[in-house]
């Protein structure tokens, strides 16, 4: 990263670090797309099993990875202050603090598999698909946030283009296995639903092990030797982290759980509808690897020019990426509305699941304009290590107004199903807007909050 003067090498630096970051972002969350899409192609109650298992796996996932997500923000301060000898501490400490959160979760969720199944009234072999899912994807828990740590910390060197090379990699292998292991071919188990959890805990362990290879032997990340001498576990750089990866953490899994809970929620209504609601939030989620892209690079780009104390520059970049985030939002909103039922068709043949997901399409095109705003907005937040009342806002927008209003239409409205992406979308406009107000106080104040 350097320094920019004008507004085109500010634009033309964004460009540089987003676009890596999405393809990085795109080719992850490619090992969840084909689970679902491949897992569609197994059968609707593989698919509706494996859906109701990712309810449960995504937020958790995306929530303590999270918090791990706090080594973007904090190594970018470092470099741009010139503190370069101290990165090393913060990312072998967050590596600790990954295990340590790995762990946890293994043995929460080892124990809270059943007793949360259970109390769903699940069809028997969809049930029996999500608890077996679940417990494939813990395989992969390890791998999978120690690679969050490595792959922030080079993101906030500037070398998204390396995780890119990474991450690209995740697809095939996950597309291989997942053909293996779905559908039982040459001579392997055909597992149906349970195949895509064993396919993508494979898939985590392959590439961590490669992001450690080139972290550990290529230039510039080699110069940190972030492998060698290791320090002993520093509960002050865990509390460091956790100061800002906590509210980081805790932001994100109050946006993707409440997606989360709309599916767990929906397992009142019918296989259809669950598989329908489950292609509609699989294709959408794809579509915003985009501003959660350009979110990404806002949190690198600000966070490094606020260590630098070139505030108005931070202030730039911010809205640069929300407007870039918005011209994209209208491109996705037409492919949803032009393309509803192309798209649907490529994940089922079963008419009435088709019916159905053209419809949760056209409520998907209308919250892609909040989501362009409050995903690069939270980013520069994140930036200015601005967290705390981010997450407050956060959970205000999508529990206390979204969740709320979507059930109330669902239950006492003819919307019926639709009713709960109706509240999706009240709460993600809820969250654009008072995330916006937040950047703007913290941008008149000239100073860095936490």
């Amino acid at each position: 990263m350097h320094e920019t003067t004008q507004m085109k090498e500010k634009w033309a630096l964004l460009i540089k670090i987003v676009f890596p970051i999405l393809i990085t972002q795109v080719s992850l969350y490619l090992v969840s797309f084909f689970d679902i899409l491949m897992t569609s192609r197994y059968g609707s109650e593989d698919l509706a099993g494996v859906a109701v298992g990712s309810s449960f796996w995504v937020p958790i996932y995306t929530g303590l990875a999270g918090i791990l997500l706090a080594t973007t923000p904090l190594v970018a301060h470092l470099v741009g202050a010139k503190k370069k000898n101290e990165v090393k501490t913060i990312v072998q400490q967050g590596l600790f603090l990954s295990l340590a959160l790995s762990i946890v979760v293994i043995i929460i969720l080892l124990f809270s598999i059943n007793p949360l199944l259970n109390v769903m009234d699940l069809e028997t072999r969809v049930h029996d698909v999500a608890k077996s899912y679940l417990t494939a994807m813990l395989i992969g828990i390890i791998p999978l946030f120690a690679y969050t740590v490595i792959r922030s910390y080079m993101d906030a060197l500037g070398k998204t283009r390396i995780t890119m090379i990474i991450s690209l990699l995740s697809a095939p292998i996950n597309i291989c296995f997942n053909y293996l292991l779905i559908f039982g071919n040459f001579g392997f188990p055909e597992l149906g639903g349970a195949g895509a959890g064993y396919a993508s805990a494979i898939t985590y362990w392959l590439i961590f092990f490669i992001a450690v290879f080139i972290a550990h032997k290529q230039e510039p990340f080699k110069e940190y030797e972030l492998f060698k001498k290791w320090t002993s576990v520093q509960f002050s750089k865990w509390i460091e982290i956790s100061k800002i990866g906590i509210p980081i953490g805790l932001s994100i899994f109050a946006e993707t759980s409440i997606f989360s809970a709309v599916t767990l929620m929906m397992a009142t209504y019918s296989t259809a509808v669950i598989s329908a609601h489950q292609i509609a939030l699989n294709f959408t989620s794809l579509l915003y690897m985009v501003p959660l892209s350009i979110s990404i690079g806002a949190t690198v780009l600000v966070g490094y020019e606020v260590g630098a104390k070139r505030l108005r520059d931070a202030r730039t970049y911010s809205w640069l990426s929300v407007g870039t985030a918005i011209i994209f939002s209208f491109f996705s909103a037409c492919v949803l509305f032009f393309f509803r039922e192309q798209i649907a068709s490529l994940y089922t043949t079963d008419k009435e699941v088709i019916k159905l997901t053209i419809h949760f399409f056209i409520f998907a095109a209308l919250f892609q304009l909040s989501d362009a705003i409050q995903a690069p907005v939270q980013g520069s937040l994140r930036g200015y290590k601005d967290v705390n009342v981010t997450f407050i806002m956060a959970i205000i927008s999508y529990w206390v107004i979204g969740l709320p209003v979507g059930y109330v239409l669902s239950k006492f409205t003819e919307f019926g199903p639709f009713g709960y992406w109706i509240g999706l979308i009240v709460g993600l406009t809820a969250g654009a807007i008072t995330l916006s107000y937040r950047l703007i106080r913290i941008q008149r104040k000239g100073t860095q909050s936490t």
